[in-house]
């Protein structure tokens, strides 16, 4: 119903097992899709894999994962396997519907406070070692990246151009070999690079 009340979205369908919703993804190629982590026969993580590495990069849907917590292993591994971002459960309407436009528009959604919380960052060495083949300049971007800037907040901390700063998360991604925003920022909490 919260979708269908938008004059800019449409409801493709929903489904009740994982197995469902790779067949519906498969079937109604939407541009997002939200996906419970809990559910039967296949759960939302393996189903998230299964879309992901059946899609080529210019089908694949963009994937919201949904949980009821936030230190959720599972989630984490969601945004390893190329989720778009995940968002509580009990988070408002309009949180939903914004998310949506945001990872439609080819953004992460995820909150630096909920990353911590995700993956329990205060628990993890420091890793610096991780990103060894980061320029200084690089490593710069990365860890302004990693604490939740967008580009033309990174570029002003940084006192370079947006352009620049989008020219460094390029050469980063590719270095450390993540497809997205939002697995930079898995992998700088996973690595303790992030407090």
């Amino acid at each position: 119903m919260l979708i269908e009340s938008q004059a800019d979205l449409e409801f493709t369908g929903s489904a009740h097992d994982g197995m469902a919703a790779v067949d519906l993804v498969e079937r109604e190629r939407p541009e997002v899709v939200l996906m419970d982590v809990r559910m039967p026969l296949l759960d939302g993580i393996a189903a998230t894999e299964r879309i992901l590495s059946g899609s080529t990069a210019d089908d694949a849907p963009k994937i919201i994962v949904l949980t009821t917590f936030q230190r959720d292993e599972a989630v984490a591994r969601a945004l390893r396997a190329g989720a778009s971002g995940f968002i509580m459960k009990d988070t408002t309407p309009e949180f939903v519907l914004a998310a949506i436009r945001t990872v439609a528009a080819g953004h992460a959604v995820i909150a630096p406070k909920d990353a911590a919380e995700l993956f329990g960052a205060h628990r993890r060495p420091p890793a610096p070692d991780a990103i060894a083949d980061l320029s200084v300049r690089e490593r710069e971007v990365f860890l302004l990246a990693a604490r939740g800037l967008s580009n033309a907040e990174v570029g002003q901390t940084a006192f370079i151009s947006e352009a620049t700063v989008k020219s460094h998360m390029r050469s980063i991604l590719a270095k450390l070999g993540l497809a997205s925003r939002v697995q930079l920022v898995a992998f700088a909490y996973e690595n303790g690079l992030v407090r």
